[in-house]
């Protein structure tokens, strides 16, 4: 039986008085890459912030890999890989220097084998010692990919991942992603506006529209109700308006 590596009960949230996620309950199987689409202002970023325990919710439970994000953020950090929208690094500091910094943070005492491995599984070896400063945003969404694999985490979370990124940039990110998962068996969790990208990546979607969730499915039931890429998109589109800017 599979278990469950993300679930949501009844989460709630909001910025003062403005509701950005309301009753969100969401149950996501291990080894899942799940996609959840929204426009901007929808609640993507509130729910990453939220797993990723960057965020504490008004209201509700979350649990990831196991563990409560309230009780157990410490737990929860230990076991989730992150890549933001934009990473940040220390710019005068080489490849090498900034992922020796961020593994002995995640707990790895002699890193540098570990920073070996997975600057290879990453396409990037040969860059060690540039300074990360000097780097185009796909190679920096590389060495963040690096950074959030370092401690083989259960569950990778990815905030628009490509966003910014060239077409060569958005594919060479997209194999990486697939690779994670089929060569690791680790569960992804895509924040993302980009249909296409769930349709080429994903096993199962969500899409929010103003905080609360409108469609939960594989992506094979999804399509199959939408057989059409033009009817998956228009039917994204009618779910997902009305979304707060």
């Amino acid at each position: 039986m599979t278990s469950t590596a993300i679930a949501l009960d009844r989460v709630t949230h909001r910025y003062g008085t403005r509701p950005a996620l309301v009753d969100l309950t969401l149950d996501i199987p291990e080894g899942e890459i799940f996609g959840l689409l929204g426009h901007n202002g929808a609640g993507k970023t509130t729910t990453v912030g939220i797993l990723t325990t960057l965020l504490q919710a008004s209201a509700g439970d979350a649990v990831v890999a196991g563990h409560d994000v309230r009780t157990a953020a410490r737990d929860v950090r230990a076991s989730l890989g992150y890549l933001p929208e934009n990473v940040t690094f220390y710019n005068d500091l080489t490849t090498m220097e900034n992922l020796v910094f961020f593994a002995r943070l995640s707990g790895l005492r002699r890193p540098e084998a570990r920073i070996g491995e997975v600057l290879e599984f990453v396409g990037f070896t040969g860059h060690d010692h540039e300074r990360v400063g000097t780097f185009s945003k796909g190679m920096r969404q590389r060495v963040g990919l690096a950074q959030a694999l370092l401690h083989r985490p259960a569950v990778l979370f990815l905030d628009e991942p490509t966003s910014g990124l060239d077409p060569e940039g958005v594919r060479a990110l997209r194999e990486l992603i697939l690779r994670v998962n089929a060569e690791h068996g680790t569960t992804i969790f895509m924040n993302t506006h980009l249909l296409s990208e769930v349709t080429k990546t994903c096993t199962s979607i969500g899409i929010l529209r103003s905080g609360r969730l409108v469609h939960h499915g594989t992506l094979a039931d999804t399509v199959g109700a939408f057989p059409t890429e033009d009817a998956l998109e228009r039917a994204y589109f009618a779910s997902a308006t009305d979304a707060p800017a």
